[in-house]
């Protein structure tokens, strides 16, 4: 019997989520695919899901989803591509599908190529073989990194002197968060400059805890890094992005934005915090997790394929 396949709609998110979950007890041993994870990829300004998105079915049984979104404005483009293992026949045709827009895409931004990007576990359910015969190889390695929480041991820390930290209070230590954010990652791998509004989506915005987001300033230089966290995650605790301007680097501010974050979770009851690194990263962010006390919990592969 053929696969069904078609676009998604957002009233697809609760099927999706429920197979990138099935994907994850294979992947790491246990579901960790949030509802409005998927809504917010699926809800995403830039993404067109008539044309950038598909779903294929296997009967009434939804096997593989993949999506594609563009923002370089360039010849970079993203995907995302999953599939259960007994249905690599639908992966392939979601593979045809994603490719041939991710070129259409970077070609109508003017490029004369599309370099696409996917991330994959490291021990993925899509085989490996297929696109490596399709001319995918890897570019880098991220880990996921998780740590243990002790209520009454990890507590908010108190910053040395000359050093302030603040959450984000209103719309301009938003802006400022932003701003900080495009400095401190740019040098890193895969950074895309992203204005105000872009990022906002980028972060899911309405759905974040600003509360959660604190900056740290010093005497001499005023605000020098900043920390996202979200706690919207059932698995974990989650610190979406921290940055510290290399001007501040060596002060121990990453630090005391981790031990911040640490504090704030247990005061919650969370038993888990976690963080994606890349291990690669020049800044010594893995080095500083592992101060920290953060080890790995799985790790992903980015692929990249040039289309022309």
């Amino acid at each position: 019997m053929p696969y069904l396949l078609r676009a998604a709609a957002l009233t697809d998110a609760p099927a999706v989520t429920e197979l990138l979950n099935e994907i994850d007890r294979i992947e790491i041993g246990r579901p960790e695919t949030d509802l409005h994870t998927v809504e917010a990829d699926l809800k995403h300004p830039e993404v067109d899901l008539d044309r950038d998105s598909w779903l294929a079915f296997d009967g009434p049984r939804l096997v593989a989803y993949a999506l594609v979104w563009d923002e370089s404005r360039g010849e970079r483009v993203d995907a995302d591509h999953y599939v259960l293992p007994d249905h690599q026949r639908a992966g392939e045709l979601l593979l045809d599908a994603m490719e041939a827009r991710a070129l259409e895409k970077a070609l109508a931004n003017g490029a004369s190529r599309a370099v696409v990007h996917l991330h994959l576990n490291v021990a993925p359910t899509l085989d490996l073989e297929l696109i490596r015969a399709r001319g995918w190889s890897v570019v880098r390695r991220y880990h996921v990194l998780e740590r243990p929480l002790r209520p009454g041991e990890d507590l908010s820390p108190r910053p040395a002197e000359g050093v302030r930290l603040r959450a984000c209070a209103d719309e301009a230590d938003r802006e400022r968060v932003h701003a900080l954010y495009q400095a401190t990652f740019a040098e890193h791998f895969d950074f895309q400059p992203r204005a105000y509004e872009q990022w906002l989506h980028d972060i899911d915005a309405d759905r974040l805890d600003w509360s959660l987001v604190w900056l740290v300033s010093t005497a001499d230089l005023g605000d020098a890094g900043f920390l996202i966290a979200r706690d919207d995650r059932e698995a974990m605790g989650w610190i979406r992005s921290l940055g510290v301007v290399r001007q501040a680097r060596g002060r121990g501010l990453g630090g005391l934005l981790l031990r911040q974050a640490f504090g704030a979770f247990a005061a919650r009851g969370r038993e888990t915090v976690g963080l994606g690194v890349d291990t690669e990263n020049a800044t010594g962010a893995p080095e500083l997790y592992a101060r920290n006390g953060m080890s790995v919990h799985f790790a992903v592969d980015t692929w990249e394929t040039v289309l022309s």
